[in-house]
Formats: structure tokens, C-alpha cells, sequence
């Protein structure tokens, strides 16, 4: 096996003592080895941040956006082994990690156009009289040394949706990537220096998540973004005192398909929407809810899209569901899914699972109080419940903590008002599953689903302040 890889500490690749072993999901073998930062190399990446800030926030528009179009070729030139190290580090079906890594290429694109639009604004100031002869000028500014911790479920895009913003608004930049995926965030360092970023801006330090701390709650990072667990997020809002902070948490969401809904296309999406990434997804469709007239014969339809879902080696073209991270989020998975079934809920499709591989199960009879339907479960598993009226549709997709996103299939355009005015969420998907997301559009929950929006324009906005200049137009004048 090759040495392991080291770490990026302003721009100098470090090792330690300190080893962690990358394991391919699938087989559990061990397919990479990256050495972890100390203490010290992360006290080294703030000073770095700092002083690099001071380079970045001095960056014209042009420079940019051209270091992001850089970083774009290099990614395109390495897409094949992007691709690779996406299925070996995180078990990501073939097909879902070259995905993944267009829409890398395109979050990164869009982040080079949106460095040229951080526009200002003249504001009149002479509304009252105490404001005659003064303009304001007010323009966006870059905060200053960005902190972004990535998730393992997406590990590559979500990594840029953090780092392209970061350098478009002109802020140095650390990374934290997810213990399990650390092999693509040492890519994406590599690509970045490569396009021109200065390299005192950037550092990617691979370390515990309780290591990680000491960076959140440091008054030197000015703004933390963090992709993962609810429960792991709000506690680290809790650590980072007064700095600005993103957050992109979790969800269980709901579809709703009501009678008038085109029952074929929503059966096909809703099992894409479900089981794509093996379920690990914090958009991916948990809860179906189906109008009762057509709850049979949409019930039909989703077994039958769901039944031909091929499980299997993630590294095979033709798999649709691979593993899941490792054997104690499986484990969790199945503790949700054995205790509704004990709780009278039926498998019509899988409840078994074997190893890290989760077969796709499709679950009737649950209630509303289950862990199945009340947590986000990450994993190959959908509920399904039929609903009378739109109104209990809507009560049943709000009756949950999380509100991230919800998908909705219907053609009448009253109902889709009702649920746009109603369902407590982001943001809602007309005719299209939760799981539905490109890469430029506002993207962020409500209640336990976090705070502050993704895609590049809106985490610019989240990584600059607006500053304001009053010229008093006769106050110079002799």
C-alpha cells in the first residue's frame, strides 16, 4: 500500500503520527491511509486563514473568477479519478458518484460567475431633512478566514458548495472533510492550489470531529458552514459563539401524491428519490403519503420501480443501491426499521439486510410516532400512509422537527398554493420529489433543518457583509 497522504496547512502538505485508515464500504478493505492533523497544524491553519485573508480579500473580481474556472479544467482533466475515489471512500454507486461530480463542476462554475455579481447599491439618504446633501454607498465585503465541514454522503460537491463561494467573495478558507471521506477533499486541496488560489489561504486538515472544536469556537473564523446531522450541527452553533453561521442539517421528508397526480411519473421519481446513494441523502424521500383513492394502484407502482433496483457492488455500472457508510449506520438503520415492524408497521418490500448492504424496503402501517417516520433514518427505507384530505396531507408532511424539503404531485394550482403558503420546509418541489436539487438555487431548511442557504449567490451573501459609506456632498467643499 502506498504511504499516506498528508494534509494541507496553508499551502504546506504535512504529516503526524497520527494515521487513519480509508476502508471501501463495500468490502470493509482498506483502500487509503491519511495522516490527521494535531492541535498544533490546527492552531497553524487559523494563523495561515489570517494572513491569507489578507491576500484573498484584495483579489479583484476577475482573479476570481478565473482561479474558479481554473479550478473547473483541472477537475474536468481528473473527472475519471474523482470518480474513482468518490465510489472506493464512501461505497457511492458508479453512476451517483459521476453525478456527483458534475455537479461539483457546475457548483464551481456558477461560483465563477457569481464572484463578478456581488453587486452594491446607492441608498438616498434624503428622506429626511437631517439627510440633505448626503448619498450612501453600500457594498458586500468578505468576512474574513471561512471554516466549512463537509459531510461523507456528498463529499466532493458539498465540499465545493463551501470552498467555490468562500473564494468568490474573496475569504481564505479551511476544510474539515468527514473522517470516512478524507480522499477527495485532499483532491480538491491539490486542484485548488494547481488553479492559482494563494496558497496561505487554503488548508484541508483531516482530524476527529472533536478535534474539530477548537476551529468552530475560535473568534479568528468568521463564518462556519457546516452539511450533517441535526443533532451534531446545533451543537456546534452552540461552540461558535458570535461568528455567523450556516448550517444544513437533516430532514425525513414527504411526498405527497394526490389523486390528480400523474401516478406513473411520481412512482418513478419517488423510487429514485428514495434509494438513490443507498438513501444517504438529507433530502431523500422518507415519507410517502398517498391520497386513498389512489392509494392501491400507486402503491402498485412504486413496488414495482422499487423492486428493480439493483443492489450490489457500487464499483458495477449497473448498481443502483450500494452500501451504507459503515456497519454502525447500517446497524441504526435496521434498530428504526426491526422496531416499527414491531410495532405492527408490514415490509412489503426488503426489512433485511446483510452486512452493510440495506435491501430497499418499502414499509406500510407505520404511525407517525415511529423513529421511522419521526427521525431521519439515511437510509434505503420508505414509509408509506394514505391521507383523506389535503389538509391532513399537509398536517402529516409538517407533523416532524425537520423541514428541509418536500416534494408535492398534483395539477391543481390551488393545492400547490395552499402547500407553498403551509408546508413548513425550504423548499418545496411541484411535481418532483424532495430530492430534487441544482446546484444554483437557494437550498436550506427550517426548524431542526438548520439556518442560512446554500448555492454559490446565496452563500456569498451568507459570506460578506454589507458595509455602508455616507458622502456628505458639501462637506468637503471650502
Amino acid at each position: 500500500m502506498s504511504d499516506p497522504r498528508p494534509f494541507l496547512v496553508g499551502g504546506e502538505w504535512r504529516t503526524s503520527d497520527d494515521v487513519l485508515d480509508v476502508r471501501f464500504p463495500y468490502t470493509n478493505e482498506i483502500i487509503g491511509r491519511v495522516y490527521q492533523a494535531s492541535d498544533r497544524d490546527l492552531e497553524d491553519a487559523i494563523r495561515a486563514a489570517e494572513r491569507g485573508f489578507a491576500l484573498t480579500r484584495k483579489l479583484p473580481a476577475h482573479a476570481r473568477s478565473r482561479i474558479l474556472l481554473n479550478l473547473a479544467e483541472q477537475m474536468e482533466r481528473r473527472r475519471d479519478e474523482l470518480i474513482e475515489t468518490l465510489i472506493l471512500e464512501g461505497g457511492k454507486a458508479r453512476k451517483v458518484a459521476a453525478g456527483e461530480v458534475a455537479r461539483a463542476l457546475e457548483t464551481v462554475r456558477v461560483s465563477a460567475e457569481e464572484a463578478k455579481r456581488i453587486h452594491g447599491e446607492i441608498i438616498t439618504i434624503d428622506w429626511t431633512e437631517a439627510g440633505e446633501g448626503r448619498q450612501g454607498f453600500v457594498q458586500r465585503v468578505p468576512l474574513g478566514p471561512v471554516l466549512g465541514i463537509a459531510p461523507f454522503n456528498y463529499p466532493l460537491n458539498l465540499a465545493c458548495h463551501k470552498l467555490a463561494p468562500a473564494i468568490a467573495a474573496g475569504n481564505s478558507f479551511i476544510l474539515k472533510p468527514a473522517s470516512a471521506t478524507p480522499l477527495s477533499a485532499l483532491l480538491l486541496a491539490e486542484m485548488t492550489l494547481d488553479a492559482g488560489f494563494p496558497p496561505e489561504a487554503l488548508s484541508v486538515v483531516v482530524c476527529r470531529g472533536a478535534k474539530a472544536e477548537k476551529l468552530v469556537a475560535d473568534p479568528r473564523i468568521k463564518y462556519f458552514t457546516f452539511t450533517g446531522s441535526s443533532e451534531i450541527g446545533w451543537h456546534l452553533k452552540n461552540l461558535a459563539g458570535r461568528k455567523r453561521v450556516g448550517l444544513e442539517l437533516g430532514g425525513n421528508a414527504a411526498a405527497i401524491v394526490h389523486e390528480d397526480a400523474n401516478l406513473a411519473y411520481a412512482a418513478r421519481r419517488i423510487a429514485v428519490g428514495g434509494f438513490a446513494n443507498a438513501g444517504q441523502n438529507c433530502i431523500a424521500v422518507q415519507r410517502v403519503l398517498l391520497h386513498r383513492p389512489i392509494y392501491n394502484q400507486a402503491m402498485e407502482l412504486l413496488l414495482d420501480h422499487v423492486s428493480q433496483l439493483v443492489t450490489g457492488d457500487p464499483r458495477d455500472p449497473a448498481t443502483d443501491v450500494g452500501p451504507m457508510i459503515d456497519q454502525g449506520a447500517a446497524d441504526d438503520a435496521m434498530a428504526k426499521v426491526s422496531e416499527a415492524i414491531a410495532q405492527g408497521a408490514r415490509a412489503l418490500l426488503g426489512g433485511t439486510s446483510e452486512g452493510r448492504m440495506i435491501a430497499p424496503t418499502v414499509l406500510d402501517g407505520t404511525t407517525p410516532q415511529m423513529r421511522v417516520n419521526r427521525e431521519e433514518i439515511f437510509a434505503p427505507v420508505l414509509t408509506v400512509a394514505p391521507y383523506d384530505t389535503f389538509d391532513e396531507a399537509i398536517r402529516l408532511a409538517n407533523d416532524t422537527g425537520y423541514g428541509l424539503q418536500s416534494g408535492l404531485f398534483t395539477q391543481n394550482v390551488n393545492r400547490i398554493m395552499q402547500a407553498f403558503d403551509e408546508i413548513e420546509v425550504g423548499g418545496l418541489q411541484i411535481n418532483d420529489v424532495s430530492t430534487f436539487r441544482v446546484d444554483q438555487m437557494p437550498y436550506g431548511g427550517v426548524k431542526g433543518s438548520g439556518v442560512g442557504r446554500e448555492g454559490p449567490r446565496y452563500a456569498i451573501e451568507e459570506m460578506t457583509e454589507m458595509k455602508l459609506m455616507v458622502l456628505n456632498l458639501g462637506g468637503g467643499i471650502l
